[in-house]
């Protein structure tokens, strides 16, 4: 079939004549339908990542992503996981500032690497989308799903890791000092992941016994909202309590005798640079991975002595809803720290009495 005639006024702008001119010279060549996995890992690795996977949007574990990736990129068909690795022992240095500026660069390097490929599957005459890897963004949907794809549920079908109890993706080699970034692509691929035949986590319970304010149990069970009031206690919810903290006081002599120097220096800090996490011990234990494992095999107890002691001692202020099964942790288990009971920002607060009578 031809091609349709354009308008003239179309036809005879520059940039067509110019776009029509390369095609008489040189016809466009379609990309190869299925992209060779081969030449897409290797691509991956150039981009940044330090491993990577591809694996099919109709795979069955992926059922609950399709229409969010779909929307995102109509037309996608694959989606492609990528593996940064973060240096393990800034993850587990008791100066959180260490901690979490690794964070922040793995997470720039994995996003840089994402984006990367994305481009080059753009020259290569593909449609791929890559979404963030860090930071959700999608707040007009805030309090419900705000992310695009759901990273580890990606890696974990393509075959880059198994769910730990702690929650986060621990890869065959790199254990849990990775993040994760997914790619949608809208061709298939030559070969696909398959998930992991075995789990690499050695169950021992080492995330169990970091975890501050014990969201983490032994049989499986995870305290979302314990681990959300806490660790992301300078990200959204916990900023929509801060600032409802501050709409409260009656003046800044109450508002200081609520917040303390110190909280309020750590709050700017996350609003002017990046959030700050607050624990994310459980991923700093954590001896899995075959890159990792090696010295907690050679000596045990030198292991907790040297990174799971320093977490447990470490004087902090732990961030607990009232009555919850985390204060009561926090208080039973580490009571050289500081618990202090927060709103979380997780609900609308009550209207004040009298408000509907203010001027």
């Amino acid at each position: 079939m031809g091609a349709r005639k354009l308008p003239a006024r179309l036809a005879g702008h520059p940039s067509v004549r110019a776009v029509l001119a390369a095609r008489e010279t040189e016809p466009r060549a379609e990309p190869p339908a299925v992209v060779d996995a081969d030449a897409l890992r290797e691509l991956c690795l150039r981009a940044g990542a330090d491993d990577a996977a591809a694996v099919r949007l109709d795979h069955p574990d992926l059922a609950g992503e399709r229409a969010h990736v779909e929307e995102a990129l109509p037309g996608a068909r694959t989606l492609v996981s990528l593996v940064v690795r973060m240096n393990r022992d800034d993850v587990r240095s008791a100066a959180r500032s260490v901690a979490n500026h690794e964070f922040h660069r793995a997470g720039e390097l994995v996003n840089d690497a994402a984006r990367t490929l994305v481009r080059e599957l753009q020259d290569a005459g593909y449609r791929a989308v890559n979404p963030s890897a860090t930071f959700p963004m999608e707040m007009d949907r805030f309090p419900g799903r705000i992310w695009v794809v759901a990273h580890k549920t990606v890696a974990v079908a393509a075959g880059l890791g198994v769910m730990g109890l702690h929650r986060n993706v621990i890869h065959p080699r790199f254990g849990s000092f990775v993040l994760l970034a997914t790619v949608l692509l809208d061709a298939e691929v030559s070969a696909y992941g398959e998930p992991l035949d075995y789990n690499p986590c050695v169950e021992c319970k080492l995330c169990v016994a970091a975890c501050p304010i014990g969201a983490i149990s032994k049989d499986g069970d995870f305290d979302f909202l314990g681990c959300a009031t806490h660790n992301y206690r300078e990200f959204m919810a916990g900023f929509t309590d801060y600032v409802q903290t501050v709409a409260d006081s009656e003046d800044a002599a109450d508002f200081r005798s609520r917040v303390n120097d110190a909280e309020n220096a750590s709050m700017w800090q996350s609003l002017a640079f990046k959030p700050n996490y607050k624990a994310a011990y459980c991923l700093a234990v954590c001896p899995a991975g075959e890159d990792v494992l090696g010295p907690y095999l050679d000596d045990r107890r030198h292991f907790m002595d040297t990174v799971l002691r320093p977490l447990q001692d470490k004087a902090e202020t732990l961030y607990v809803l009232p009555g919850s099964p985390a204060k009561e942790h926090a208080e039973r288990r580490f009571p050289h720290k500081t618990v202090k009971e927060v709103g979380g920002g997780w609900q609308k607060p009550a209207p004040s009495k009298g408000a509907g009578d203010r001027a």
